[in-house]
């Protein structure tokens, strides 16, 4: 007799386990959500518009050069956490040139952009704190503040009015404020002016994910943050990729110094992490680099995010107006998106496909990402593979 008050059932033999997983997939059929890995070669056959290398630098000489020569130099890894072996002169000269860049007294690089987001809201915030985020931003934010055992409240997206009234009826005396600077679905812009007025009034600290404003926005690519001249600010820390503009590998934070320092001693996914190989470090170096050599990369890429929204919105589909590369079009469902981005890819060219759960709003888009080497002929071309290969119902 089970007198425990479980209504747990008998044990199930080993190959029955996992049967849940059985079930849980036929869900996620039915809703159209099946996910499907996609291995590419290693030459391109199709135009890409659905990788975030915004500005055509992986593949750069320079940048790949340098990745080549630094993993003959330091090895193929770099054989600890960064506490222990895995700092190397790379890592440091990346983390100097990428402060002096993006305008801030110190970085901290760490072995991807989703690492440095659950470190620096973790290592920010804690149980004596309350977090303040938009609803729209990043998974690794998301994730970061589940972490955090911090008061978190979602509000409404791109509203600094939601965010002071959530700052004003807070519980904690410590606030931390946290959004993208342009967010990855639409590629809007946030108002971080605002929202730094907002977070000054109420003695918040403000976190900004410039994962897809760096290398694009700003004086010669410098970022949404320093667009925003909030640069140096002793109250803002910005976290960026190395993996989208910079066309490599990693992520970073950037900030004032006592934040660095503090992230070094606190930061979870920092300490316990093996560190980013200095291939990747050395890589995302020669890409800021060029960059800075190159600033009107970043120019080129808007201008192309541009040409795209506004020849597919004369094309009659529902387009978002990019503030950066990205630029989204609506399609009429999860089902709808997946066939037009696979007859897109049939016919040479590739877009992203974004469905619930990967969109907040719920609503299922391609994304498409501008790059800097996009030629005209090369826009010309994916907007009449777009329209060509569009459901009935995309069209508004």
């Amino acid at each position: 007799m089970n007198t425990s008050g479980s209504t747990r059932t008998a044990a199930l033999p080993p190959e029955h386990v996992f049967d849940w997983l059985d079930d849980a997939a036929a869900q996620r059929a039915e809703e159209g959500l099946v996910r499907t890995l996609i291995p590419r070669t290693a030459v391109a056959t199709q135009l890409d518009l659905a990788g975030n290398d915004y500005l055509g630098l992986a593949r750069d000489k320079r940048v790949a050069g340098a990745s080549a020569a630094a993993a003959l130099k330091w090895g193929a890894g770099a054989t600890g956490s960064r506490l222990v072996t895995g700092s190397t002169e790379v890592h440091a000269e990346l983390e100097y040139e990428l402060a002096r860049f993006c305008g801030a007294q110190a970085a901290l690089v760490f072995s991807s952009g989703f690492a440095a987001n659950l470190g620096a809201v973790t290592a920010l915030s804690g149980r004596d704190a309350a977090i303040v985020t938009d609803k729209y931003i990043h998974a690794s934010l998301i994730e970061g503040c589940r972490l955090s055992r911090a008061d978190v409240a979602a509000v409404a997206h791109n509203d600094p009015a939601a965010v002071e009234h959530a700052l004003k009826t807070r519980r904690k005396e410590r606030a931390l404020v946290v959004t993208d600077s342009v967010f990855s679905v639409d590629g809007d812009l946030a108002p971080l002016e605002e929202l730094s007025a907002v977070c000054r009034r109420h003695s918040a600290a403000l976190l900004v994910d410039d994962a897809h404003g760096l290398g694009v926005l700003g004086d010669s690519g410098r970022g949404a943050v320093h667009a925003a001249g909030l640069a140096g600010a002793p109250d803002v820390v910005t976290t960026v990729t190395l993996s989208k503009s910079l066309g490599a590998q990693g992520g970073a934070v950037v900030g004032p110094r006592r934040v660095i320092k503090h992230l070094v001693d606190t930061a979870r996914s920092f300490i316990f992490d093996t560190a980013l190989a200095p291939a990747s470090a050395a890589a995302a170096l020669a890409a800021l680099r060029a960059l800075r050599d190159e600033p009107e990369l970043a120019e080129r890429v808007r201008t192309r995010a541009t040409d795209l929204s506004t020849r597919l919105a004369e094309a009659g589909f529902s387009v978002s107006t990019p503030d950066g590369a990205v630029v989204s079009v609506r399609a009429p469902g999860p089902d709808e998106a997946v066939a037009w981005a696979t007859r897109c890819a049939e016919n040479g060219v590739r877009v992203g496909c974004f469905r619930p759960p990967s969109v907040p709003d719920g609503v299922s888009r391609l994304r498409l990402t501008a790059r800097a080497d996009l030629s005209e002929s090369d826009v010309d071309r994916a907007v009449a593979v777009i329209t060509d290969n569009a459901p009935p119902q995309a069209r508004r």
